[in-house]
C-alpha cells in the first residue's frame, strides 16, 4: 500500500515541486496552503507523515504541530518541520512540541523524499513486523502491537519517537542508558540530533507519563527505576 504524505506550505511553487517529487517516488500526496486546512486534511486522511512549514499565513506551524499532537486521532503521525530558519532554538522548540525531524530551506526535494523515507523506516509500522510481548513495569503498560501505552489503566498518547524511547527503557529496567545509547536506538544514524534533543524528549515523556520513574543519572544518562 502506498504511503500518504501531507505537505503544508503556503508557497505554491514549492508546494507543487515537492508534491511532484513525492508523487514520482510512489507516495500519495495531499497538499495544504494554510494551517487550518492542514489540520483538517490530517484529521480526515490520516497521512503516514506530515511535512509542515513553520511560517504559515493563518496559524503558526508550531501551533499546528501542537494541535496534531493533542488530537488522539493524529498524535502518532510523524511530523517533519520545514522552515527557512536554521537557528538551534527553532529546532529545539520544534522537538519540544513533538517534531520527529527538521529540514531547513533551501533544500533538495530529492533529499527531502529520502529523509521522509528514513523517518518512516525509523518510526516503523507495527504491521510490518511481529508484535513483541506487552511490556509492563510499575503501572506502565506498553503494547507495541497496538502502539498503545497506559499508566494505571489511563491511556497515554505518545509520538512515534516517544514510544520508541519508552520502549528502550521498558526493555531495560534498571539499566543506565547514555544519551548516545538513546540516540542510536531511537534516532539512528540518518538524522543529526544533539544531546539536547534527547533531554527534551525525556522531559516530554516524563510529563505525559506523569511519573518520576525515569530518573536522571547525573553525568551518565537516564534509567527506568526498578
Amino acid at each position: 500500500m502506498k504511503k500518504r504524505v501531507l505537505i503544508v506550505d503556503d508557497e505554491p511553487d514549492l508546494l507543487d515541486l515537492v508534491a511532484h517529487h513525492f508523487r514520482a517516488a510512489g507516495y500519495v500526496e495531499d497538499t495544504a496552503t494554510s494551517g487550518s486546512e492542514g489540520l483538517h486534511i490530517a484529521s480526515r486522511n490520516r497521512p503516514n507523515v506530515v511535512i509542515l512549514d513553520l511560517m504559515l499565513p493563518d496559524i503558526q506551524g508550531t501551533e499546528v504541530l501542537r494541535r496534531i499532537r493533542a488530537d488522539r486521532d493524529t498524535a502518532a503521525i510523524p511530523v517533519l518541520l520545514l522552515t527557512a530558519r536554521g537557528e538551534e532554538v527553532d529546532r529545539v522548540v520544534g522537538f519540544e512540541l513533538g517534531a520527529d525531524d527538521y529540514v531547513v530551506k533551501p533544500f533538495s526535494p530529492r533529499e527531502l523524499v529520502l529523509r521522509v523515507g528514513a523517518l518512516l523506516r525509523r518510526v516503523g509500522d507495527p504491521a510490518d513486523v511481529p508484535a513483541p510481548p506487552v511490556l509492563e513495569h510499575s503501572g506502565i503498560r506498553l503494547d507495541a502491537g497496538r502502539h498503545a501505552v497506559a499508566v494505571d489503566g489511563r491511556g497515554i498518547d505518545l509520538t512515534p519517537l516517544e514510544f520508541k524511547l519508552l520502549t528502550c527503557f521498558m526493555e531495560r529496567p534498571g539499566r543506565v542508558l547514555s544519551r548516545n545509547d538513546l540516540l542510536e536506538s531511537v534516532w539512528g544514524d540518518s538524522v543529526y540530533v544533539t544531546d539536547r534533543t534527547v533531554d527534551t524528549h525525556i522531559k516530554r515523556l516524563r510529563s505525559k507519563l506523569d511519573t518520576d520513574l525515569i530518573e536522571t543519572v547525573r553525568g551518565v544518562g537516564y534509567r527506568l527505576r526498578e
